[in-house]
């Protein structure tokens, strides 16, 4: 790693000695709390001891418990721990909360021992803690825990955000997401529905006869996708590599070699582009790929993995996204994305036979076009301004051109289109599938039409790979492959309207 410029290091908000060390007494705002941790140490307490033996969650309490009468006590002792979220009369009451839920902790000198009623005076807001005590529910309903003994897991140095109004700096959101996640029930909320959406998509996919498989995260030819990628350097090998823009290449490798008919796998991919409410540049792909199938299995595959992904977080395969019901649950309708352009607009692209005239018709709605735009990017154009804001319930957009997909088998009836579909719902690609080419002459004229247009200024063209085309001189069966973004369809069942809610840390820019 190389050191960065003080021009370019982040500042920490300390003064010129560097960030002050957590015991660091001048920081007013931590001063009565670091009073109370020499408080802790003085009475032979520690305040970050190893372990403490939880036998219960609030969840599970409140379960177990439902219906226990009001005023009722019970014999039941428990262990439970977890975030003082709220204290009242001096701590004689406490709202403690782990990650399930909410429970009641009620500290009287009646259950408790002087000494331990005395740790309650060395406790603040946000600090964690353990408790020993038995069950009862009060008068007014409340499921509570009567204390016997406190343990002090960790003295919390700072305040959490004030009750009421939570962390309301979107950027500091996103920065100390730890902070947001405490505070913010529809956050932990968030990115639990995702990992339960990637367990039962994982799930899905082993049940249907798919290998799980793990391919290169570098690569040391880009290739797989259309993208900018970033570059890293190997010292030992003397040599610059790509971080993975996409896994295809790899997998289909595995497809040619017979691992398996059936490959998968949930990966980590890296495109050094913009950042948007819908891209990061580091993000989250489901990829699979299907021996014996064409892109038609992939439609319902498709639409499988969507619909178990919606059940597994709402419950449904109907969502709700700003206030629009969104239907998951399959079949799509199948449009062709020549089509649905001659719909939007009355010009039919076929019957414009080069790029010149595809040039002119898209000049002529108003749309702006490279001045050495192909007949296909053209038309690609064309469709992301005219159709795309118009797709909002799922449907699988078919036949996209031959110079927009260079890994796509050529369409049956016309060769300058392709068996290739893009999923949309709620004007988002969420999907992306082929009938994959197979054929090794036709592969490698499409990797060198996109080495020649890299080499002319393309910094998203892909590159030749000789041993790709290598891999498929040695046979690859005719095979369905697919790709489905994860994050966007996290945002999508979790009705988030950026991607930064449904990635635990997002990429930012360094705060100066």
């Amino acid at each position: 790693m190389t050191r960065q410029s003080d021009e370019n290091a982040p500042d920490s908000g300390a003064h010129e000695q560097g960030p002050r060390p957590p015991h660091d007494e001048t920081d007013a705002i931590k001063a009565p709390r670091l009073e109370k941790l020499r408080g802790l140490k003085a009475a032979g307490i520690d305040p970050y001891p190893y372990r403490f033996d939880k036998t219960a969650d609030a969840a599970a309490l409140q379960a177990d418990h439902a219906d226990l009468p009001d005023d009722t006590h019970t014999e039941t002792t428990v262990r439970i721990a977890g975030r003082i979220r709220a204290m009242r009369n001096s701590g004689m009451f406490i709202d403690l909360h782990d990650a399930t839920g909410k429970i009641q902790v009620f500290s009287h000198k009646d259950n408790m021992t002087e000494d331990e009623r005395a740790k309650l005076a060395f406790l603040d807001l946000g600090d964690l803690i353990g408790v020993e005590g038995q069950i009862r529910r009060t008068k007014r309903g409340e499921l509570t825990v009567d204390t016997r003994t406190i343990t002090v897991l960790a003295k919390t140095l700072r305040p959490l955000p004030e009750k009421y109004h939570g962390l309301t700096d979107v950027e500091a959101r996103y920065r100390q997401r730890y902070i947001d996640l405490i505070m913010n029930e529809g956050s932990r909320d968030t990115l639990r529905k995702r990992a339960l959406l990637v367990a039962a998509i994982r799930r899905m996919m082993t049940e249907r006869g798919f290998l799980e498989v793990e391919t290169p995260m570098l690569h040391p030819i880009l290739g797989g996708a259309s993208a900018k990628p970033f570059v890293t350097h190997h010292n030992a090998l003397e040599m610059d590599l790509y971080l993975r823009i996409a896994p295809e290449l790899y997998l289909k490798r595995l497809v040619v070699g017979g691992v398996s008919e059936r490959v998968f796998e949930i990966n980590r991919n890296f495109r050094n582009e913009g950042l948007s409410t819908r891209h990061n540049p580091e993000f989250t792909m489901l990829e699979a790929y299907q021996a014996y199938g064409d892109y038609t299995d992939m439609m319902d595959l498709v639409e499988a993995i969507i619909g178990e992904a919606a059940i597994a977080a709402t419950g449904g395969t109907t969502v709700s996204f700003n206030g629009v019901d969104i239907r998951l649950g399959g079949p799509y309708p199948r449009r062709s994305m020549i089509d649905l352009v001659t719909d939007a607009t009355g010009v039919d692209f076929l019957s414009l036979d080069d790029a010149a005239r595809a040039r002119k018709a898209a000049q002529d709605m108003g749309i702006k076009v490279e001045p050495n735009a192909l007949w296909g990017q053209v038309l690609e154009e064309v469709f992301a301004e005219k159709v795309e804001p118009t797709l909002i319930q799922p449907v699988h957009v078919t036949d996209m051109p031959r110079d927009i997909s260079p890994l796509a088998k050529g369409h049956r009836s016309d060769p300058r289109l392709t068996e290739r579909f893009e999923t949309f719902i709620n004007t988002w690609e969420v999907a992306n599938a082929f009938s994959e080419l197979t054929d090794p002459q036709d592969q490698y004229e499409r990797f060198k039409a996109q080495s020649d247009a890299r080499d002319a200024g393309d910094e998203e063209a892909q590159m030749m790979d000789m041993d790709y085309v290598t891999a498929l001189e040695y046979g690859l069966p005719p095979t369905g492959g697919l790709g489905v973004g994860i994050d966007r369809l996290a945002m999508l069942v979790t009705d988030s309207h950026s991607i930064r809610d449904v990635i635990a840390f997002p990429t930012l820019r360094t705060k100066k």
